[in-house]
């Protein structure tokens, strides 16, 4: 997908990349240099504050939704301010919006084709250059400025000087940016004023990096490798890298005082000493269907989920948005769900997992991710879904991100056979729609002893404790089906390839470590957590707070994952962070 230049020449039609023509670049240019001269009319911080009494009065919010990821959120986060929310259908509700939120989610080139084809990129630059109140999120600050490499170079709005560049993950950093990090606060911020040195969520693989020539725009930096810009301010117009909307109590000030600019906290956040990116403490809950059909919380030994009692009921250890609330509440970084039933016989809409995520995204303020059931199926009355349609309603219903488990082994499989990448994959699919940072794959492995490397074609290490018969090495054999089915394919293997293939994210089980409680199975997360360059999530086997500091300081592991330990309340959430705090590991208070 192409972008169009805007300015003197704006069109709704996709032109080619700015290297195409001469022509285009030279309309882009000029358009380039006319925003630049209009923004010398103000002084960098001089902008008017446009705050009349009519507007501040006025509890409607402008919503610019372009139909790409979880916007969801950012409804529920403004509701949850006292708002409402009015919805752009045309260019004239953005020309007469009296406060605008623009959170774009996913490819550069898809939104900017989406706004220029609707006829919207030239009402939002007007909108900005006459100072109006704005706020655009990650994606929405991205499009401010000139160009993206991004399946580029592709034009932006030019209204911010500057090239939206990728992440160099060859030194060692993890792309996507994903998690809790720092900011550095330039003085006069305004709606960074209550973030009080606390982490903000991002979730991202391309940014701007701040020059000479954009400084006058820069509120406020973020370090991960280099300095890149988190967030732009001038006068009423403001844009964030981060996800307000994900950034729990922190991220709802930053909202409320774009909203309403001179309302005063009754209690602000605490005083916090974020100084880098923060490792995750996430909650699981494994949701299924108990034998009354009621949807509950379970856990299981080694994948079993029914207690060993004579009734061999499904082990019941709450509901899912009552707990999913409480960890919200208790620090929980992020908070996943596994749907390990199935429910096939439901129309899409009908799926059970779709209203515990809505009503979740109501008052739970940071990441959802959901996994199982993500693939194509066809339901009891025919109709056929394919997995993008189903990743789409989970995103539309409140995720963040979705969890492929079986279908992302089957799609390595391939790949690995063929050499070639066939676009045709639940994980491919999606991740092109909505970004890699939107798909997370997990592994569920299983240990395999063996005397040396050289039985196994797979990739194997040197394993802590050595097996029953005196093993000093182990493969993972990689698993689908719940674990039920092996597969010809080590763990090592598919995280190499699921990467290749557009994942994001991994989450790495270990089918003996579950339910154990003696801890993950370091010798697996730091084959794989070293092996690739995007996040490892370590799951399977906490049982103490010690378990998680042991993780995060013999592997590369970038967040922690627990399920029982939480739900039985065993170790709460505040005492890992609390313990992780007294180990020197940054963490989010």
């Amino acid at each position: 997908m192409e972008a169009a230049p805007f300015g003197s020449a704006f069109t709704s039609r996709s032109l080619s990349p700015l290297s195409s023509s001469s022509s285009s670049t030279s309309q882009s240019l000029l358009y380039f240099s006319f925003n630049k001269a209009r923004l010398k009319l103000k002084s960098p911080r001089a902008f008017s504050v446009r705050a009349a009494s009519s507007r501040e009065g006025d509890s409607v919010v402008t919503l610019l939704d372009y139909g790409a990821g979880n916007v969801r959120s950012v409804r529920n986060a403004i509701r949850h301010l006292g708002f409402d929310i009015k919805d752009v259908q045309t260019p004239e509700d953005i020309l007469g919006a009296n406060r605008l939120i623009f959170p774009g989610v996913g490819a550069f080139a898809s939104a900017m084709d989406v706004l220029n084809k609707k006829g919207m990129a030239e009402a939002l630059c007007t909108y900005i250059m006459e100072d109006r109140p704005f706020l655009g999120i990650c994606l929405g600050l991205q499009l401010l400025f000139e160009s993206s490499e991004e399946n580029g170079p592709v034009r932006g709005l030019g209204i911010i000087p500057g090239v939206v560049g990728r992440f160099d993950a060859s030194s060692g950093l993890r792309v996507p940016h994903i998690g809790w990090n720092a900011l550095k606060v330039r003085e006069g911020s305004e709606i960074l004023d209550d973030i009080r040195n606390r982490h903000v969520y991002f979730v991202h693989s391309y940014h701007a990096i701040p020059s000479n020539d954009n400084m006058d725009w820069v509120s406020s930096t973020c370090n991960y490798g280099d300095n890149f810009i988190a967030s732009v301010g001038k006068g009423n117009v403001h844009a964030v890298q981060f996800h307000p909307e994900k950034s729990g109590d922190v991220g709802l000030t930053v909202l409320r005082r774009f909203l309403s600019p001179r309302s005063h906290m009754e209690k602000k956040p605490t005083e916090g000493n974020a100084s880098k990116l923060a490792k995750r403490v996430i909650a699981c809950l494994d949701v299924r269907a108990n034998d009354k059909g009621d949807l509950v919380v379970t856990k299981g030994d080694q994948y079993d989920v029914r207690e060993r009692t004579e009734e061999n009921e499904v082990r019941n250890l709450g509901k899912p948005v009552d707990l999913a609330g409480q960890y919200y509440k208790d620090g929980a970084d992020e908070v996943s769900f596994l749907n390990i039933t199935g429910f096939r016989d439901f129309p899409l809409g009908d799926l059970p997992m779709l209203q515990v995520l809505r009503c979740t995204s109501e008052n739970v303020f940071v990441p959802l991710t959901v996994g199982g059931g993500i693939r194509d199926f066809t339901d009891a009355t025919g109709r056929y879904y394919s997995s993008l349609e189903v990743a789409s309603e989970y995103f539309r219903s409140g995720a963040d991100k979705v969890s492929i488990g079986s279908d992302a082994v089957y799609a390595a499989e391939e790949y690995l056979r063929t050499g070639m990448k066939s676009g045709k994959s639940s994980l491919e699919q999606i991740s092109r729609v909505y970004g890699n940072q939107a798909v997370v794959v997990s592994i569920d492995p299983r240990r395999m002893y063996i005397n040396s490397p050289e039985d196994v074609e797979f990739r194997s290490t040197r394993v802590t404790n050595p097996g029953p018969n005196g093993e000093e090495y182990a493969w993972y054999q990689c698993t689908v089906n719940g674990g039920r089915e092996g597969r010809q394919i080590g763990a090592y293997e598919l995280a190499k390839a699921v990467e290749e293939l557009g994942a994001g994210e991994i989450l790495l089980n270990c089918i003996d470590c579950d339910g154990q409680g003696k801890g993950f199975d370091i010798d697996l997360v730091k084959l794989i957590s070293d092996a690739v360059s995007i996040p490892v999530i370590a799951s399977s086997g906490a049982g103490t707070a010690w378990h998680f500091s042991e993780v995060f300081e013999k592997t590369n592991a970038s967040a922690a994952l627990a399920a029982g330990i939480f739900h039985r309340k065993e170790v709460p959430i505040q005492s890992v962070k609390e313990h992780l705090l007294k180990k020197g590991i940054e963490v989010r208070i």
